[in-house]
């Protein structure tokens, strides 16, 4: 084995070792107050190291035989996912102040995670793909479980992991009928070997339902808010977005570049899916009154805005539209979770109801509230409006004949933003007009979750108006 192709996965090879770094200061750092700060402090400072790698680091590249491949474009999912791991990391320290024994391995499970991701997206191989995926899900159990001593945290994990077993069974299941059709693992062997028949055709439904469980789309999403509910708020906020996002950019390769001769079969079965995952998310996110479970149909209704990206019929506007998309998301989801927290941290709770006048009493954290939430549904100037946008436009790009049935979801997709902005005002009604005569009282923040506020409502009113980022997404995809 030539070992110097390691060098080729320099971004996976700098986090291990970040993570070994990681564990090393963990078992060395005397056990006082300042642990968990230095620990934070030397996992930001890897992530930021790893976005810097990310950012030079070239393009395409592969390993071992193509069992590794990277592009331009899975590299900008990469710095994308890092700033929202990094992010999470911030937010996270209120938290791990009161959790200083198991700070340490917090960390260790976050980036493990995101190797996970990391190899998944850079798979060249059935093989590769599906370690990459359970190397990403079984850590972020362990981090949902995290809170061991709540009841809700058990549950929730507990109904994670089992249903993260199924998926990947039904998940190995595809990849088998697969290897059956074309005797191959391979991306390239398989896309080239490939044709339509009743063998390959259940090889990608089992594949894509496997993959559906994970992105939590409609019918596969029954375990998304009882887990988002028990687990850990920065751990929800983590499991959200920055999974969400990597696994949404696999499956748009995957079925692309793999299944890109069977359009005709798996382009209807994403027409279906999308359009159950945001009506049934938006009708069931109108019921809640639970914070967290509501983000939790909030993020199905989401997962199935940015699939809209993947039904076009030109994959690099696809790729752009969805990557895009994910960079928005990240920042407008990870400032509704960092309130939460903070609310959840100053003697407030999860429901609906601890925000009622939270105008009065935190007038700064209900505006920054209302920017993300305006963001989340799509209304302008801010970021989400535009990332909404593109994706509309990715879904009916290159359907030259015109076909009734991509216009129709978009439709469908139309008529939920509109739903959609109704659920959301109603934590905006909460804070500024409905009477509460005792409110929230007024606390301050610190130091680190004021830098997470400040990340993402930059980052909500910037990206949209802010062409170059863009125009950095679509030239990566070439």
């Amino acid at each position: 084995m030539n070992y110097s192709q390691f060098l080729n996965m320099m971004p996976e090879a700098f986090l291990v070792l970040w993570l070994v770094v990681v564990f090393v200061a963990d078992f060395c750092l005397m056990k006082d107050a300042q642990k968990t700060k230095k620990l934070g402090l030397i996992t930001m400072g890897g992530l930021i190291c790893q976005t810097c790698l990310l950012f030079g680091a070239e393009a395409p590249m592969e390993a071992f035989g193509g069992i590794y491949v990277t592009t331009q474009m899975v590299n900008v999912m990469k710095i994308i996912l890092t700033a929202g791991t990094l992010i999470v990391v911030i937010m996270s320290h209120t938290w791990l102040a009161t959790n200083q024994k198991n700070s340490g391995e917090f960390f260790m499970l976050v980036l493990s995670t995101l190797l996970g991701m990391y190899m998944m997206m850079s798979s060249g191989s059935f093989l590769m793909f599906f370690l990459g995926l359970e190397m990403a899900s079984v850590p972020m159990a362990c981090m949902v479980a995290f809170d061991k001593n709540r009841k809700n945290s058990a549950e929730g994990a507990a109904k994670y992991i089992l249903v993260a077993t199924f998926s990947s069974g039904v998940m190995l299941f595809g990849i088998s009928f697969i290897y059956a059709a074309t005797g191959s693992l391979y991306f390239d062997n398989v896309a080239a070997a490939l044709s339509t028949t009743p063998l390959s055709i259940m090889g990608l439904v089992f594949f894509f339902s496997g993959l559906g469980f994970k992105i939590s789309l409609v019918p596969f999403h029954f375990w998304t808010a009882d887990t988002y509910q028990g687990a850990p708020t920065p751990v929800t906020g983590y499991l959200s977005v920055v999974s969400k996002g990597a696994a949404a950019l696999t499956l748009c390769i995957i079925l692309t570049k793999v299944f890109g001769s069977m359009v005709d079969v798996w382009n209807p079965m994403l027409w279906i899916v999308i359009v159950l995952s945001i009506t049934v998310a938006n009708l069931f996110a109108i019921r809640q009154s639970e914070l967290k479970r509501f983000m939790a149909f909030s993020s199905i209704s989401q997962a199935g805005y940015i699939m809209l990206a993947v039904i076009g019929g030109d994959p690099q506007v696809g790729a752009t539209a969805l990557t895009f998309y994910v960079l928005v998301y990240v920042v407008a989801n990870m400032a509704v979770f960092t309130v939460i927290s903070s609310v959840e941290h100053n003697g407030g709770s999860t429901r609906m109801s601890a925000y009622n006048g939270l105008y009065q009493t935190n007038p700064k954290l209900a505006l920054l509230m209302t920017l993300a939430l305006f963001s989340l549904a799509g209304i302008p100037p801010f970021a989400g409006m535009f990332s909404k946008f593109f994706v509309f436009l990715a879904a009916v790009d290159g359907h030259n004949a015109m076909p009734f049935w991509p216009y129709f979801v978009v439709f469908v997709a139309l008529v939920n933003t509109v739903i959609s902005l109704y659920y959301y005002l109603l934590i905006v009604k909460a804070m500024y007009i409905t009477k509460e005569e005792h409110p929230l009282a007024t606390f301050s923040l610190d130091g680190s979750t004021k830098l997470s506020l400040a990340i993402c409502t930059l980052g909500i009113c910037l990206f949209g108006v802010a062409s170059c980022l863009y125009e950095w997404i679509a030239s990566a995809a070439l």
